[in-house]
């Protein structure tokens, strides 16, 4: 049962990843002849200017990113956990954004920023907001931000009040005779018995944004000039538009391994406080 699962996952997702690891040892443009040219790609790679800013802006916007989406996902659960009216249907609205194309919603907040929040700044006076900040190379990443978390909150969201639906209510009935304080509860009840969940929506959430790509395509196109350039967008554009395939198959094989890292040293470090809380 379990070997033609394993066969299509070979064919369709090992077999290329070892491909394109063969290849980022060569000069292959993606199409004609090639050569070995051992790890001269991968050292080039370091004194690019612009794979390096693109590394930047992508570190910038994941770690800023995962903070909000994390921050305001478990404030909206805990809100969404209580006892309040239309709770059910409160949830269903809090998970559309996750079932939305991102390309799609992308272009709403695209004309969003563009012309309704410059119209808004320009009525209060705020000179800032006057224009569109997707046009401003300091501002530009904001926007960027804004979206991805709108949009990843929602599953998070999810994630955090299955979390939350297992502790148990009498803990919190004990915690408020002995006079305890909501964030007293929160800081040694709620937070400490879904540190799970949160080590685990923390991985997945910077795993994502380390990856974003969409988002960039719709609001910014990597603009203005290259202030928002992903790692996954100078891939494509140098991989298949800019004859650069081998060169961007060796970047995105350290991108590879950067994610790997970066993902197993947070489940580590997240999962020692598990122990510690």
């Amino acid at each position: 049962m379990v070997l033609p699962a394993v066969a299509i996952f070979f064919v369709f997702h090992t077999l290329p990843v070892l491909q394109g690891i063969f290849f980022s040892f060569t000069d292959y443009a993606g199409y004609g002849t090639w050569q070995f040219v051992g790890l001269r790609n991968y050292l080039n790679l370091f004194g690019n200017d612009r794979i390096a800013h693109s590394y930047l802006f992508t570190f910038q916007f994941a770690i800023v990113a995962t903070v909000l989406t994390n921050a305001l996902a478990l404030t909206i659960a805990m809100g969404l956990n209580a006892r309040i009216r239309l709770q059910t249907t409160l949830r269903g609205l809090y998970f559309i954004p996750n079932v939305l194309a991102v390309l799609v919603v992308g272009y709403v907040f695209n004309y969003l920023f563009s012309n309704s929040l410059p119209v808004l700044g320009q009525a209060l006076g705020v000179e800032w907001l006057s224009t569109s900040i997707l046009a401003n190379e300091d501002l530009a990443w904001l926007g960027i931000v804004v979206l991805a978390v709108w949009q990843a909150c929602a599953f998070n969201i999810i994630l955090y009040l299955a979390g939350l639906q297992t502790i148990p209510g009498e803990l919190y009935e004990a915690a408020s005779l002995d006079g305890a304080s909501t964030w007293r509860r929160f800081r040694s009840i709620t937070f400490p018995l879904i540190s799970a969940f949160f080590t685990i929506n923390m991985v997945l959430s910077l795993k994502n944004f380390l990856q974003v790509f969409d988002h960039v395509i719709a609001l910014t196109n990597g603009g203005p000039g290259t202030a928002t350039e992903s790692i996954s967008l100078v891939i494509y554009r140098g991989g298949f538009q800019g004859g650069e395939y081998a060169y961007q198959t060796a970047n995105a094989v350290v991108y590879l391994v950067v994610i790997i890292v970066l993902s197993l040293a947070q489940l580590r470090f997240l999962q020692s406080r598990e122990v510690e809380s």
